[in-house]
């Protein structure tokens, strides 16, 4: 057997539920529910910061633990997230002081309302629509004020402009309502007036716009709480799972470009009304919306012409962010709600990257610290001596798991965990029998592979004949012929979702080494014109939605992250593109700082290195330590 039973573990207040595997640190688990927990010593115990209760069932206290509670505490329940581990079914309270800030202004959770996990808005002092509860006098003979007037003076504020469309309706709403109602409103318009009071129903939606995978988020525009997630695939990537193959086929196909941007923006309709339906808000309930992607994604989703961005030098159409009518876009949320397109800072580092800059604050990281955006395109930020430049990489889709023969995004039956403690264990999401692996999976089996003498550094899975005379049993009868060549077995046919074995193939594990090699050798660049090497870097920081939890010290096995890092300075932030694009569906300001830090990073275009060619060559072999 392949994969041990796996273990609930609940958690409070959010009400999240994590499937793991017996031996999981609590920490690990919380990232699986999708809850993130301050570490700020790296999870070595040496800070005491991830503070937990255990309602019933916790294991024995570790001597790290025995060090930071008293007996007392330690009989409550009371351990470190980073220490203790799963061995039954758990319920866990985490408190709010133990949620990831990673020292700075990251975002914070929170308890939202309807019991959903909420994220701490950029500021809560400058809303972009606000909603208020008014009664106005009717007019009369002696009062004839223009309605809209009238409405200005109870509200308190103005000049309000309105649409022509809402000029149309105004007064007989006003009058429908018997003067009493909602008014919906910015600082410079009116966007409607509702019957009765519903300041308690405003929202906004946040997309990341993922080359390989879509992601929204609903969340309450008065209190940033989230109300609804959805993802899904990206279907673009029948045209190419690349955005060079998409800005191929937008010029060379006479409708190409209007077929991308069709196939796109419906998907995110579909999740507008997905969030909706999930959440019991009505659309018209929706004002603001907010998306980020690399550049060519937010071209495509705009209708803008791609064809610079495929010739040198990969010039893109606009830098600043796109403000306009959702209903311009073809998105249907509010008649009058607006669209925001985050925006871009060169070539191919777009709103993601800049998304990922605000929701981590890395521009107030103190010292060195790295940003890498681990997807399709892999984007890396480098803060040095208060500069910020930033590049992006052409990583492939294997860590969202395309181009791998039983890849898959990190969602229900994904393999997302691999462990070998003389025997190969696996955790599923979903605690489902699984279908196939997701990014987080793939960088363990490697790792785990090169441990255990199943994978050579130069990447070659090696045959019966070739495995080392002290390499374990379970790890040797692996090493399987499927298909007609050499592969790893993860999943024996039998326990699979679909009956059929679940494997990793050479070209898997070449598609692996491509995408770490890329970013890998992205980092080293950025690092040498900035004269730091990987041990000056305070933080690293890395943002990606394709898997749950990445473990450090597999990342740095198979050379994706430097070795040369200390450990405890390297903090997984998750989507960090869905986080930024929140950010900026709730604030003014947060735009504000977005549309800085997008001028304020410098570009480097890593093809015009004279040694990007040599440094990719190198990061394509795994690191030789434990080989």
């Amino acid at each position: 057997m392949t994969r041990d039973r796996e273990v609930s573990v609940r958690f409070r207040p959010s009400g999240r539920e994590a499937f793991v595997l017996p031996g999981t640190r609590l920490v690990e688990a919380a990232a699986e529910a999708g809850l993130m927990i301050d570490l700020p010593c790296g999870g070595e115990g040496t800070c005491g910061k991830c503070r937990l209760i255990v309602a019933s069932g916790a294991s024995d206290p570790t001597a790290v633990e025995r060090k930071w509670f008293s007996d007392e505490e330690l009989r409550s329940g009371w351990r470190l997230a980073c220490q203790s581990t799963v061995q039954r079914p758990l319920e866990i309270e985490i408190p709010s002081a133990s949620h990831a800030t990673l020292d700075q202004k990251i975002l914070v959770s929170y308890q939202g309302r309807g019991g959903k996990k909420g994220l701490e808005p950029f500021t809560r002092d400058d809303p972009l629509v606000r909603k208020k509860y008014v009664e106005l006098a009717p007019p009369t003979r002696g009062d004839d004020v223009p309605d809209a007037l009238r409405l200005e003076s109870a509200l308190g504020v103005g000049p309000l402009t309105m649409s022509l469309s809402l000029l149309r309706e105004i007064s007989a709403r006003l009058r429908e309502a018997d003067f009493r109602g909602t008014a919906v409103f910015d600082d410079e318009r009116l966007l409607d007036f509702e019957i009765g009071n519903t300041e308690d129903d405003a929202f906004a939606v946040a997309v990341d716009l993922g080359t390989t995978t879509l992601a929204g988020q609903l969340t309450d525009l008065a209190t940033g709480s989230e109300w609804a997630t959805t993802a899904r695939l990206n279907p673009q990537t029948q045209v190419g799972d690349d955005v060079l193959s998409r800005i191929l086929f937008a010029r060379e196909k006479m409708d190409g470009l209007a077929r991308l941007r069709q196939s796109v923006v419906s998907a995110v309709d579909e999740m507008i009304g997905d969030l909706c339906g999930e959440a019991g808000v009505p659309r018209q309930r929706v004002y603001e919306l907010s998306l980020a992607g690399n550049t060519t994604m937010q071209q495509l989703f705009c209708g803008v012409d791609p064809r610079p961005l495929g010739e040198v030098p990969f010039v893109p159409a606009g830098g600043r962010g796109v403000s306009c009518p959702a209903e311009k876009l073809g998105l249907h949320i509010h008649p009058r709600g607006s669209a925001y397109v985050m925006p871009v800072i060169g070539g191919f580092v777009g709103g993601d990257t800049v998304a990922g800059m605000l929701a981590t604050d890395l521009a107030n990281v103190e010292g060195a610290a790295l940003f890498v955006d681990i997807g399709t395109n892999g984007e890396i930020v480098l803060l040095a001596d208060g500069k910020l430049t930033a590049a992006s990489t052409a990583a492939g889709p294997a860590f969202e798991g395309a181009r791998i023969s039983r890849g898959m995004r990190g969602g229900a039956g994904a393999i997302e965990k691999v462990v070998f403690n003389g025997r190969l264990m696996i955790n599923v999401i979903g605690d489902v029998p699984p279908m196939g692996i997701c990014g987080s999976g793939l960088i363990d089996a490697a790792a785990e592979m090169l441990r255990h003498g199943a994978l050579d550094c130069a990447g070659r899975l090696r045959t019966p004949d070739q495995l080392p005379s002290n390499v374990l049993p379970d790890m040797a009868r692996r090493i399987v012929m499927h298909q007609g060549q050499v592969s790893f077995l993860l999943v024996d046919e039998g326990e699979s979702a679909d009956q059929r074995p679940i494997t990793l193939t050479q070209r898997d594990i070449r598609e692996l080494q491509l995408a770490a090699g890329a970013i890998r050798a992205g980092i080293s660049i950025l690092l040498r014109r900035a004269g730091l090497r990987p041990e000056d870097l305070q933080l690293v920081l890395l943002g990606g939605g394709f898997g749950n939890f990445i473990r450090r010290r597999n990342a740095q096995r198979i050379g994706l992250l430097p070795l040369e890092v200390e450990r405890s300075r390297i903090r997984f932030m998750g989507n960090t593109s869905l986080s930024g694009a929140r950010l900026a569906a709730l604030s003014r300001r947060a735009r504000d700082a977005a549309e800085e830090l997008a001028r304020r990073a410098e570009h480097v275009d890593l093809s015009t290195d004279a040694d990007f060619a040599r440094e990719f060559a190198e990061a394509m072999i795994f690191p030789d330590t434990e080989c």
